[in-house]
């Protein structure tokens, strides 16, 4: 799995439940929108096992043309959108399973099998529903009592009841949460996606705590941070350790081993999340590398042009004063069309914001 943040907890070699050999997944997500994406990236990059199945009937295949996306200036179609959710997805570590989902049931020992079309059975611990317009697939598990039924004249129409999953995504059935379909939290494709990763949240808090992590430090962000911000107290483990026994309760119920066994794994994982510089400029390259993948090669081959061209036109030298709002103003120095060099000339005669044009003095001293 690529730069997932922690291991898997249900995987890890101190956890004292059942064997992950016993599961393929350790979460199985059943519709492959922006709502079921986000719910495997979160999922996988904390380090569980992750299938996201995607065959069915999405909603966003009916937008024309998707226009209000943050990220995207101008739009983006949804050919490509989706190319971008699924890269992403198996980017994350999940694995993308192209059938659609027939049943979802339990066997007689409490696993969750996932069955498809296609004949594709797996074993999963968790399962979370993110599939608008079809949950058919939910019956065998809930029955009737998560579908309603409405009469329209003559005509009867059941669909799934939008008020049996709770907010946070849980439901009545352990082990299956529902991120799709709900109310409102659907309404826009952004929204899918907000959803869908709180509902993740949900599922990786429960995850947690299965594994013994206290309340109070069993919710978890996905976040890095730059390691230079890493100072002062917070860089000693012993206070990170302090941080974790503070958030302890006394009647927690593990024994000494297991809790320090825990803490160690928590302030590691937290650790982990702190980047280099080096490893940040690492990423963004590689970031925007991933993206030209999902750009048109004609458009590519325009910009390339229209930036050689601009290059060429530039002059071999010049200067550029920058006002950058300090005392000092800020001499940008081009020696070639390449290479480029600040330097900050303190002149106390320069007044705050002022950015006139360089007298000849101290052009002559560039």
């Amino acid at each position: 799995m690529s730069e997932a943040t922690g291991a898997a907890e249900s995987a890890d070699p101190t956890d004292q439940t059942e064997s992950n050999a016993e599961y393929d997944y350790d979460v199985v997500v059943v519709g492959g929108g922006p709502t079921g994406c986000s719910a495997g990236v979160f999922l996988a990059r904390y380090g569980l096992d992750v299938a996201v199945l995607d065959r069915g009937n999405s909603s966003i295949q009916r937008c024309a043309y998707l226009e209000n996306y943050l990220g995207f200036p101008a739009g983006i179609d949804v050919q490509t959108f989706y190319g971008l959710l699924h890269d992403h997805v198996e980017e994350a570590g999940c694995a993308l399973v192209r059938e659609m989902v027939e049943t979802v049931d339990r066997t007689e020992d409490g696993r969750l099998t996932v069955e498809t079309q296609d004949g594709t059975a797996v074993t999963t611990r968790r399962v979370v529903a993110a599939a608008r317009y079809d949950v058919e697939f939910l019956r065998p598990l809930g029955g009737d009592e998560m579908f309603v039924t409405h009469t329209h004249g003559d005509d009867e129409h059941e669909h799934f009841d939008r008020d049996y999953p709770n907010e946070d995504g849980t439901t009545p059935l352990d082990g299956v949460y529902v991120a799709a379909p709900v109310s409102d939290a659907e309404a826009q494709a952004i929204m899918s996606a907000g959803h869908g990763a709180q509902v993740a949240r949900t599922v990786l808090e429960d995850i947690r705590r299965d594994v013994g992590y206290p309340d109070d430090v069993a919710g978890h962000w996905d976040w890095v941070r730059q390691e230079a911000d890493l100072t002062g107290e917070w860089a000693d483990t012993d206070r990170w350790r302090e941080w974790f026994d503070d958030r302890v309760p006394d009647d927690h119920g593990l024994d000494e081993t297991r809790l320090t066994e825990l803490r160690e794994r928590e302030i590691e994982r937290r650790l982990a999340t702190y980047l280099t510089d080096d490893e940040i400029e690492r990423r963004i390259q590689r970031g925007h590398e991933r993206l030209l993948e999902h750009v048109d090669d004609d458009a590519i081959l325009r910009a390339a042009s229209e930036i050689a061209a601009e290059r060429q036109r530039e002059p071999q030298s010049r200067f550029h004063i920058v006002d950058i709002g300090l005392r000092v103003p800020c001499v940008r120095v081009r020696v070639n069309q390449n290479d480029e060099f600040d330097e900050l000339y303190r002149k106390s005669h320069w007044r705050h914001g002022d950015s006139t044009q360089l007298n000849q003095s101290n052009q002559s001293n560039l």
